[in-house]
């Protein structure tokens, strides 16, 4: 695994002390990210992960306040309303995935079935990076702005931990809020950005299909689930490219089916589970009643009867265009002029996306591969990040908050 340094050039004396920051921190924040790695907890677990990160902030003399069950935020800078300043926010996420480590690193998951197969630990380790920067800048003197790093729990899940975290009042007094993502198909020492969504709108659903059962040989004296079952998984997809406007890319995949045990018995009930998706926030707010009606109408020939579980999850992620300009002017500052590029939008799900709901801000795409090494999807066992990326996210962070607070974004061109 590479852990030397990606080379940066800038004339800004502020970048330049970030980089300098970053570069003497990059093996204690190897050092931490390993820990994270070796230690995953899914979901509103990261009970571990919290208190280890508590522990370090204090010990690097900040004061981090724990959120209402797992996660923590930690302010760095004094109060902005004392010195009439602003302050951003800083977000990574803390969980880890119910999926079996495969990668054989000698700090892989201790923990079976259990890994950061989506890059959470990169992300928390580089905003861990930030704070003890900003921390740095602050004790100098050359911090302009109050930030609040945010590290939130329950990504992975629906409903997210960013509402929660909300609710907990993390957005309290912040007028911009950024994050980062891991991209592994994407070279360490690069960027991914783009305006507007970034991301699509994500949410799950069950239908349950029901009747009273009965014998194969006599299917028309029951409502045949299975046959019904089938039904809805072709057809509802299709009618949903009819009633809502294709430009919105909206994607009905399914991912489970369960439905009897015999093979000459018709069950008396059965469902069928996946995942919604769409690139258009307005066509996502049709969706739910768009299906409920048509699933009804699919089955009405067959005798059975239906329940739609559907739980709605996250919008897209929607950047804004001058979060995006700052943070691309970070890059080419602390990682290089030629370090963004622009990235696609993905039918991948994000709940960073609620606080752009509250804020403007914007998430952007790290570059996480090793350049001329293998390309990875995320959410796999054998998924690998090339260690770089850390201190990489840690000087964009950093730089993308002072840049903020100082308003530099309204010079910030897109190259």
């Amino acid at each position: 695994m590479p852990t030397t340094t990606i080379p940066a050039t800038t004339d800004s004396a502020i970048a330049r002390r970030i980089n300098a920051v970053v570069a003497a921190l990059e093996p204690e924040l190897i050092e931490v990210r390993r820990y994270i790695h070796a230690h995953p907890e899914p979901a509103r677990m990261e009970h571990g992960t919290t208190r280890y990160l508590a522990d370090r902030l204090r010990a690097a003399g900040l004061a981090p306040r724990l959120l209402e069950g797992t996660g923590l935020a930690v302010n760095i800078g004094a109060d902005p309303r004392e010195r009439g300043r602003r302050r951003i926010g800083l977000r990574g996420d803390l969980d880890a995935l119910p999926v079996r480590e495969t990668t054989g690193l000698p700090f892989a998951s201790t923990r079976e079935g259990f890994a950061h197969a989506c890059g959470h630990d990169i992300h928390t380790t580089a905003l861990y990076g930030a704070a003890l920067t900003l921390k740095a800048l602050d004790d100098a003197g050359e911090l302009p702005v109050g930030v609040r790093c945010i590290f939130q729990p329950a990504e992975e899940v629906q409903p997210g931990g960013a509402e929660a975290a909300i609710d907990q009042g993390v957005l309290d007094g912040v007028e911009q809020i950024y994050a980062l993502h891991c991209e592994p198909k994407v070279d360490v020492g690069k960027v991914g950005s783009r305006i507007g969504a970034i991301t699509a709108a994500s949410d799950t659903l069950t239908i349950t299909v029901t009747s009273d059962g009965g014998h194969t040989s006599r299917p028309h004296l029951t409502g045949d689930v299975v046959f019904s079952l089938g039904q809805l998984i072709t057809q509802l997809p299709a009618v949903l490219g009819r009633r809502l406007d294709p430009r919105a890319g909206v994607n009905l995949t399914w991912g489970a089916v369960h439905a009897g045990r015999a093979p000459n018995a018709i069950p008396a009930s059965g469902s069928v589970s996946g995942t919604l998706r769409c690139l258009d926030g307005r066509a996502w707010q049709r969706a739910a009643k768009v299906i409920q009606e048509s699933a009804v109408q699919v089955v009405a020939p067959y005798g059975v009867d239906i329940e739609l579980n559907y739980v709605r999850g996250i919008p897209p992620v929607v950047n804004e265009e001058r979060a995006v300009r700052t943070f691309d002017a970070a890059a080419k500052d602390v990682i290089g002029p030629d370090a963004v590029v622009l990235t696609e939008q993905s039918l991948g799900g994000e709940d960073f996306a609620w606080y752009l709901t509250r804020i403007p801000g914007a998430l952007v795409r790290l570059g996480t591969r090793t350049p001329g090494g293998p390309s990875y999807d995320l959410h796999r066992g054998d998924i690998v990040f090339d260690e770089r990326a850390i201190a990489v996210g840690a000087r964009l962070l950093a730089r993308t908050a002072v840049l903020a607070g100082d308003g530099a974004a309204e010079h910030a061109r897109v190259g």
